[in-house]
């Protein structure tokens, strides 16, 4: 047997599961690529206290050591990033990336926000935009962390996306997904591929009463793995739209405050393996 491919997340843990490295490993255990991963911050929500956040954040240190460790074996298919906690961690992934350009990176830009129009970090922020997105293969913000990074306030429909897009491409991003989801009226759940010359609106039927919980960082780990197995990052896009709304479909409600995707949907409902 051949060795599998390998995919890299560079994360936070949710302890729920649902986000983060744990959806990240699952979703490339999925696709049949061998996962690693370099922890970020651990965030924990607290039950007693309505579910609110707390987020610990790893040393800079302590993630490049991981990063040089990650590095040492075979070649890494592709890697991804989540959620990054401060500026430093920030330009030790982007360093260490840069050492490695045969690895194509799917920057997830998770921003920890209060509410939808503070963002807790900027200085994370400006890093992510500066440090990142210039060197990323496909980058996938949802509306608010497209706004953010286009500098153009809270999208609203397909032309905001369209607009941001284009100036997140500007910025060095090979290709850019902003994912539309459930906030856009209408019945459909909306993404926006922008390649530089063409924009492909990706669509599906929005699930009611969905549980969503971790789909982003799903969504961006199945273009990951599909990128590592050889597919076009355009056609692995279009692969993890699919595979995230078979996860939405599966998913569950873990307590009173979330419901989770089951990263095992798309298998499941068609039976058989990727």
């Amino acid at each position: 047997m051949t060795k599998p491919n390998l995919t890299l997340t560079i994360a936070g843990n949710d302890a729920s599961g649902g986000a983060g490295i744990a959806a990240d490993l699952k979703t490339f255990a999925e696709y049949g690529t061998y996962g690693i991963a370099a922890l970020t911050t651990i965030a924990t929500m607290d039950p007693v206290n309505n579910w609110s956040h707390g987020v610990t954040a790893m040393n800079a240190q302590v993630v490049k050591d991981q990063l040089i460790t990650a590095f040492a074996g075979p070649h890494i298919g592709a890697a991804k990033t989540g959620m990054l906690p401060n500026a430093d961690v920030v330009t030790v992934i982007a360093d260490k990336m840069k050492q490695h350009p045969e690895t194509p990176l799917v920057v997830d830009p998770v921003m920890v926000c209060k509410g939808e129009d503070e963002v807790l970090n900027p200085e994370n922020v400006d890093a992510i935009k500066n440090r990142l997105i210039p060197i990323a293969t496909v980058v996938t913000p949802n509306l608010f962390e497209a706004g953010q990074l286009a500098e153009l306030g809270l999208l609203t429909d397909l032309d905001d996306m369209k607009k941001a897009a284009k100036i997140i491409h500007e910025k060095g991003a090979k290709i850019v997904v902003v994912k539309g989801g459930k906030a856009l009226p209408g019945d459909d759940a909306i993404d926006l591929v922008y390649d530089g010359d063409d924009y492909t609106v990706l669509t599906s039927k929005k699930i009611p009463n969905a549980n969503n919980h971790g789909a982003g960082c799903t969504f961006a780990a199945a273009i990951t793995a599909g990128i590592a197995q050889g597919l076009e990052p355009v056609e692995a896009i279009s692969k993890a739209k699919e595979f995230v709304t078979k996860a939405i479909e599966a998913g569950f409600q873990y307590n009173q405050y979330v419901g989770t995707v089951f990263h095992s949907g798309y298998r499941l409902s068609k039976q058989t393996s990727i």
